[in-house]
């Protein structure tokens, strides 16, 4: 689509409301086609084990533009503040918190989201990282209406996008956020101008990505080989698969699959020590780590850990 000769009815007054890197070029590019009244993101909050407070990727561009930005705790505490901006349209993009329905309300061009999925496919907070843990083919961006059950508002746009064996959450990630960008701005004028469609989702069709826990990190060697090589990569580079050897948390980054078998090994088992890595059996057959990070030090090759490892490691268990 040809954004430049698109005519739209007016530029409509825009509430922004986002966290994450993802959000970005969405944002950037909302305030290069139309301008933004208002940014809302969550609070700041402190990181690392140095505590230092860190202002959220949004907020950096709010700062740069010269924009107001709201950082309530609570998004139900900023509904008249959010009112009285008179808003035409409120765009979400990753912004963290459920929106209250007297919030939905106030727009007349509605609340709208980008959501890094093919819903309904993937509600939830971790579709990036779902999309390769659960051996999906393909992924993409839906532009939809907001409603109060998550993610379950009518979609409006979709593009999709190949999930590749190489690909990780970190390159993935990479990509729908500018895939977004893109979908929202050829959007935009349809909704603007009234003349967009609008899809109830197929509640029979309906997958999630939850936010991923503590557990979901932990590599469970009794999958497939398949299995275990998505769940490395689609943890890959945040927060990242793990196991534990000798008692020590060591996170893996990368690895692939073998066509050996071991039908008299157990699951996790140190099978052989590869030139490139660390071969382990799974439930139906081997992977090789390939890149680790043992606790406490930086990433490395799954080789130097081989060399510079006192003692055996073949018959060990990882867990």
């Amino acid at each position: 689509m040809d954004l430049e000769n698109v005519v739209v009815k007016k530029d409509p007054v825009i509430i922004f409301m986002g966290t994450p890197d993802f959000s970005v070029p969405v944002l950037e590019g909302l305030i290069e086609k139309y301008g933004v009244r208002a940014i809302v993101t969550q609070p700041d909050k402190p990181v690392g084990r140095s505590g230092e407070v860190r202002i959220t990727p949004i907020k950096e561009v709010a700062i740069k533009n010269n924009i107001l930005c709201l950082q309530p705790v609570k998004i139900r505490d900023s509904v008249d503040e959010i009112r009285q901006l008179n808003p035409d349209l409120i765009v979400t993009c990753a912004y963290g918190q459920i929106l209250p329905l007297d919030l939905l309300k106030i727009p007349s061009l509605g609340c709208i989201n980008v959501h890094a999925s093919l819903l309904p496919k993937l509600r939830g907070g971790a579709p990036i990282h779902h999309a390769i843990i659960d051996g999906y083919s393909k992924t993409g961006v839906t532009i939809m209406y907001m409603a109060e059950g998550m993610d379950s508002g009518d979609i409006i746009s979709q593009k999709e996008i190949e999930i590749g064996d190489e690909e990780t959450a970190s390159s993935l990630h990479d990509k729908l956020k500018i895939l977004g960008r893109d979908l929202l701005l050829e959007t935009l004028p349809s909704i603007i101008n009234g003349t967009n469609s609008r899809t109830v989702q197929d509640e029979a069709e309906v997958t999630y990505g939850y936010n991923i826990s503590r557990e979901d990190e932990r590599i469970k060697f009794d999958g497939t080989k398949r299995k275990v090589f998505n769940q490395i990569r689609g943890l890959n580079s945040w927060p990242g698969a793990y196991c534990e050897l000798d008692g020590k948390i060591i996170k893996v980054w990368e690895c692939y699959k073998t066509l050996e078998v071991y039908d008299r090994k157990v699951n996790g088992e140190i099978t052989k020590l590869y030139p490139d890595g660390i071969g382990v059996k799974v439930g139906n057959g081997e992977v090789v780590l390939t890149i680790i990070q043992p606790e406490g030090k930086k990433r490395m090759k799954a080789s130097d850990f081989i060399n510079g490892y006192h003692g055996e490691l073949v018959g060990k268990i990882l867990r």
